[in-house]
């Protein structure tokens, strides 16, 4: 089994405005907010998180260097 866990992370209130286009959302307040997924095999009862963030990290660390 593989599962997407996709939280929003809002700045204002947890209330959201579902667009016309039946896939955009917003804060239902404008203020900012984030969206990030993780994907996750269940295989013989154990989680394997397949998304990685590293490529995140790597700009980080190379925008700290310069």
């Amino acid at each position: 089994m593989v599962i997407a866990i996709e939280p929003m992370i809002n700045a204002g209130k947890s209330r959201v405005k579902f667009w016309d286009d039946g896939w955009t959302v917003s804060t239902a307040d404008g203020r900012p907010s984030c969206h990030y997924e993780h994907t996750v095999a269940i295989r013989k009862g154990k989680p394997d998180i397949l998304s990685t963030f590293l490529y995140v990290d790597e700009v980080l660390k190379e925008k700290v260097n310069n």
